[in-house]
Parts: C-alpha cells; sequence; structure tokens
C-alpha cells in the first residue's frame, strides 16, 4: 500500500514497514497531488513502539507536514505543534562530525525548529 497521508505513514511503520520507505512513497503521492488532506489527520505516535527513533519520526513527520504546507500554500495542520512532535535533544541525519555543519546550516527551518537536522533536500524525490 502506497501512504496517501502521513497518519498512514505512521500507521504502516508501527506495523513493522519501513518508516523511510513509507515516507518515500507518500511524498511520491503527494507530489503528484499536493493536498491539505494529506497533511490534516495526526499521525499516531511511534514514540511508544520504537522509543528514541519513534520521537525523531514523530518529530520528522510535523516537519515535513510543516514544510510541505509551506512550500505548496496549505493549511498548516495544528497537530505539529505538540511537544511530542519536537525534540529535547538535537539529531543529525548524518552521524559524520564533518557534515553536521552542513546539516546546521542547510536544515529546512520546520526540522530546525525540531531540532532535527537534515539536509535542504530532505524531502526531494528523484
Amino acid at each position: 500500500m502506497r501512504p496517501i497521508t502521513l497518519a498512514e505513514v505512521a500507521e504502516l511503520a508501527a506495523r513493522g514497514d519501513s518508516f523511510d520507505r513509507c515516507l518515500a512513497n507518500f511524498l511520491d503521492e503527494f507530489y503528484s497531488r499536493p493536498s491539505s488532506n494529506a497533511l490534516a489527520a495526526e499521525p499516531a505516535p511511534l514514540a511508544p513502539h520504537f522509543a528514541d527513533l519513534g520521537r525523531v519520526q514523530d518529530a520528522y513527520l510535523a516537519a515535513t507536514a510543516e514544510e510541505l504546507a509551506r512550500q505548496y500554500n496549505l493549511q498548516r495542520p495544528t497537530w505539529i505543534d505538540a511537544e511530542t512532535r519536537r525534540l529535547h535533544r538535537p539529531w543529525f541525519a548524518s552521524s559524520l562530525a564533518a557534515l553536521r555543519t552542513v546539516l546546521l546550516l542547510e536544515s529546512p527551518a520546520a526540522f530546525r525548529s525540531r531540532n532535527l537536522f537534515v539536509t535542504e533536500n530532505a524531502l526531494a524525490r528523484a
């Protein structure tokens, strides 16, 4: 199943599917038909299933929703503001110390505000 909402991404990941693959499939669907409906429903929390990794994924879903809403001038979902959608410690998309400065500089604001540091094209699809 190809998720068409971020809530479906979380649902599939909670059932054991790859979060990264589900998110990539969601992005493919979203970019073909951008819609605020794809962002509106709050994804179920993944932290109870995957602990620290789940907290990162919960924040990543919120950052994704905020960034896509901004890029496509869509209604910003209210669920993205929950404290559980932010990390208390920084998380970097790479463990290489040399790349951390790049990630600090490149991260879109929606990610930085949640202590997620990713590349500027983290949501890009080929």
